[in-house]
């Protein structure tokens, strides 16, 4: 019988986003925000340098709930795995369902991590976690971030590269109404291509306003269940990490 995947727990977070506030007084407005987000940055700097001195290539892996993250990583390890030895860390606010999946369906190294109810990754939860699945053996690590199109956008976790999926059943209007998220994504797959029939969904639009908060994107259009584009984007994470682990 498998072993379970390692859960690591994350109760006490170290960095958490203290929101923007007003106290309103002789009708002026004085804004008050702790600069926790930088502080947050600062760590990124460790998890690089970390992650620097081992050639591990790090992929933050965001989008809304049910986008199709750990369905999409079931699917794109095999084809990464042969050539670059990975693992996974699975971020939920609870249960271990992610990581079995992937422990089945790929077998490759993964732990869960839960975050105690944030909605978001930290930097300092992220090099907890990395230290928790272990970086020695392994090319390419995915953190798959929590089901968020606002939070985890907020926090660099320290990884080379952040992938943003769009779903086909979420619309093509997200990158202007969360526009953050695809302001700082590297790459975009748009995800579920198989039911853009039955939605009201614009593949030109969704580029459009993809490239109107990131002209820089990459942008693939994928199937998990027929495979469609998987390839395609397997190859650019490939070329992005072999560009890391192999420099001279």
């Amino acid at each position: 019988m498998r072993k379970k995947p390692k859960t690591a727990f994350f109760t006490g977070i170290l960095l958490t986003f203290t929101p923007t506030f007003h106290i309103i007084k002789f009708m002026e407005t004085y804004l008050i925000k702790e600069d926790i987000i930088s502080r947050n940055n600062e760590k990124a700097k460790d998890v690089r340098s970390l992650l620097e001195g081992k050639g591990v290539f790090y992929i933050n892996l965001m989008s809304s709930p049910g986008a199709g993250k750990t369905t999409l990583l079931s699917k794109l390890i095999p084809l990464l795995s042969g050539e670059l030895r990975t693992g996974v860390i699975e971020a939920d606010i609870d249960s271990d369902k992610d990581a079995l999946t992937i422990e089945r369906e790929t077998g490759v190294r993964v732990i869960q991590m839960h975050t105690g109810g944030a909605c978001h990754i930290t930097c300092q939860m992220s090099l907890e976690a990395l230290e928790a699945l272990g970086t020695d053996g392994l090319d390419l690590i995915f953190l798959e971030n929590i089901g968020n199109l606002v939070c985890p956008a907020e926090f660099d976790t320290g990884a080379d590269m952040n992938l943003v999926l769009l779903s086909v059943p979420e619309g093509d209007d997200k990158p202007l109404k969360y526009p953050l998220m695809f302001e700082v994504a590297n790459a975009v797959a748009v995800t579920k291509l198989d039911v853009a029939p039955v939605f009201d969904f614009s593949g030109d639009t969704a580029v459009g306003n993809i490239k109107k908060r990131n002209k820089n994107a990459k942008i693939f259009f994928t199937c998990a269940k027929d495979g469609t584009g998987v390839e395609e984007l397997a190859q650019y994470i490939r070329e992005q990490a072999v560009k890391k682990i192999r420099k001279d």
